[in-house]
């Protein structure tokens, strides 16, 4: 038994390690195409300091700053939703379809709307209050599905369809905030919340780096739980686990990361759907494993979703999450056909 579980993990750090190189040589094909083009020599020039001003200027102010975005995101986003379909044991749970990340859009849209004025004297602090704005609303959306789809307890399809509820309810709230903007404010609204990382910058890192920095590491150390509430309530109670307690904390690291993750990339669906989905083929179900590899699985694909929407119909910029939704709907249907 010990020599089979420590084969499976052997190969898990293998696939991990393969994820991680992947992530690397896309990260550095990212950074030599765009509509500005630098050879992957004087990309590698560039990054040990020999390459000329524009060259800096155009990997370390634009490019970097938005691929370390992606990363950051891919890897948030992908754990949340590897945690949510763990804790409500439906395959289908994901951040964007249940609309916790309309509930975070929505509240960063509210946000914009009422403190247009205080962003410019507030300028860079702004950037910082966004993911406790997102947060707020994503724990509201959580609450609110929960709340709503109780009913004797929580199941699966009634969850998922809460979820879509509620998700179309904030979706027109968002619409009516949009509508009564300014047309500047309204089209930056609008592509933000397609899920785009376009404009982001250092700052934005920053603001979005301590959540995930935090947060992942303890899904990780949380995900022996997650394998206990998959038995069940009743046996996971017998063998001393406090389950409601649980729940609720890795509910709350869940809505963290995706609220986070929506107020600098805007609502990125089926991402937190597709990543689990995927690691959970490569590594199986032990979420010891299983989150580490959504992380790197999610930020590999936001990183070559990215790379699709910059270069597919350059110069214009196809928004990340519509790459994201083109490529992870079919597969959604394709679930839900296989979903008794």
């Amino acid at each position: 038994m010990n020599h089979t579980l420590q084969k499976k993990q052997k190969k898990a750090l293998w696939i991990m390690a393969l994820l991680g190189a992947l992530i690397i040589v896309s990260l550095l094909v990212s950074l030599h195409t765009g509509v500005i083009q630098i050879g992957p020599v004087d990309v590698m020039k560039t990054i040990f300091g020999a390459g000329t001003d524009r060259q800096e200027l155009v990997l370390f102010d634009f490019r970097l700053p938005r691929l370390v975005i992606a990363i950051l995101v891919g890897a948030g986003l992908a754990v949340s939703g590897a945690i949510l379909q763990g804790v409500s044991q439906n395959g289908l749970a994901d951040p964007g379809i249940l609309g916790i990340n309309a509930g975070a859009g929505l509240a960063v849209v509210l946000y914009m709307y009422f403190s247009e004025g205080l962003n410019s004297s507030l300028g860079t602090m702004s950037i910082f209050i966004m993911p406790f704005m997102a947060l707020i609303g994503a724990t509201l959306a959580a609450v609110l599905i929960y709340l709503l789809a109780w009913k004797n307890g929580v199941s699966p399809i009634r969850l998922i369809l809460v979820g879509i509820g509620v998700n179309a309810a904030f979706g027109a709230a968002l619409i009516i905030f949009q509508l009564k903007m300014n047309p500047r404010d309204f089209m930056q609204a609008t592509i933000w919340l397609s899920g785009s990382i376009w404009g982001t910058n250092w700052k934005y890192v920053l603001a979005t780096l301590p959540w995930i920095v935090i947060l992942v590491p303890l899904a990780m150390y949380k995900a022996r739980f997650l394998n206990v509430l998959n038995l069940g309530d009743r046996l996971a109670t017998g063998l001393g686990t406090r389950v409601e307690s649980e729940r609720r904390i890795l509910l709350f690291i869940a809505v963290c990361l995706a609220g986070s993750s929506v107020a600098v990339a805007g609502g990125i669906a089926f991402l937190g759907l597709v990543a689990p989905h995927l690691a959970r083929r490569l590594v199986g179900p032990r979420h010891q494993m299983l989150i580490p590899t959504s992380a790197l699985m999610g930020a590999l694909l936001l990183l070559v979703a990215d790379m699709i929407g910059r270069n597919l119909l350059a110069p214009s910029e196809i928004p990340v999450g519509i790459v994201v939704s083109a490529l992870g709907a079919p597969y959604f249907i394709y679930l839900l056909m296989r979903t008794n």
